[in-house]
């Protein structure tokens, strides 16, 4: 019997990709989750045992999933991030853990830059007006001559800082290792995060989770931000404190929230999503052609590197 991959992301699922079907070539038989579907833990603690290698997505894999993978011998994950892994556990039953470094980097960029956009000029406002016969005409900001605050400079924050400097705007950026970006010193620059919060015009999150397990933006920082501050967020929805985030909205202290990220997806409760300062899109960063087929093939190549070895 051929050896399993399981292949859970959505983008996968909905539509056999190239790169997953090739694992075929190599001897391997490919299980697909549910069809276009986010699975959730007993659809995967079904799936997952017999399985030597998991292609995965932003599933939540719990230790109950893990315990029932007792072939597993590596996770790949078409993305960077991996908060949504039992890592610990993993380790400590030798699993190797991959990702997709930089696949996604252009595509979250892109959208980020769309999202501020569609902050500052109402888009979604005025689209929603026209389409409901009316004509609302909101006054709108321009990016160039902002300063836009960035938090975290890897391969997503640096694209997002090249980006919104061509379009004029200045950044302030925080990122522990404080990596070169090569980019002009009369544009860009670095500070500790309560000075970038408090200075910024737009807050751009690209940051994993504080190892604490805190929250980023708590209370504090979200109302000691620059009044009408625009925050976007397509990193992880528990980088905010919801609770103060919707306060905050209400009062005109954070002056839009536009967010791909949230801590359930589809989110259960809309009273964040459907906020009328709030713009969110559905997961979506990543979600570009490109995108998926480099992750694809960065994720199918990391697995046959560990199975083939």
């Amino acid at each position: 019997m051929n050896q399993r991959i399981l292949v859970t992301p959505r983008s996968l699922t909905q539509e056999p990709h190239p790169d997953v079907e090739r694992m075929r070539e190599q001897g391997f038989e490919i299980v697909y989750s549910t069809a276009g579907a986010m699975p959730n833990e007993q659809e995967l603690i079904d799936l997952v045992p017999g399985c030597v290698g998991w292609l995965a997505g932003v599933e939540p894999v719990t230790p109950r999933i893990i315990e029932a993978a007792a072939a597993l011998k590596v996770i790949s994950r078409n993305g960077v991030g991996v908060d949504n892994l039992p890592i610990d556990m993993l380790r400590e039953r030798g699993v190797k853990v991959m990702i997709a470094e930089g696949a996604n980097s252009m595509g979250v960029a892109e959208l980020t830059i769309g999202l501020i956009f569609s902050a500052l000029r109402s888009i979604p406002h005025s689209d929603a007006g026209i389409k409901a016969g009316g004509w609302p005409r909101l006054r709108g900001a321009e990016i160039h001559g902002r300063t836009v605050g960035i938090i975290g400079c890897g391969a997503i924050g640096r694209e997002v800082a090249r980006m919104v400097i061509a379009l004029g705007a200045h950044v302030v950026a925080f990122d522990p290792a404080r990596p070169n970006l090569d980019l002009p010193s009369s544009a860009f620059s670095y500070a500790e995060v309560d000075d970038i919060v408090a200075e910024a015009d737009i807050l751009s999150l690209h940051c994993p989770l504080p190892r604490d397990g805190s929250t980023f933006l708590d209370r504090g920082r979200i109302f000691s931000a620059k009044k009408g501050q625009v925050i976007v967020n397509t990193a992880r929805a528990r980088l905010v404190d919801e609770d103060a985030l919707i306060e905050a909205l209400d009062l005109g202290q954070i002056g839009s929230y536009a967010t791909d990220v949230f801590e359930q997806e589809p989110p259960v409760s809309l009273e964040l999503a459907a906020h009328g300062r709030v713009i969110a899109t559905s997961h979506i960063g990543g979600f570009t052609a490109e995108s998926v087929d480099r992750a694809t093939r960065i994720a199918a190549d990391n697995l046959l590197s560990v199975l083939s070895a």
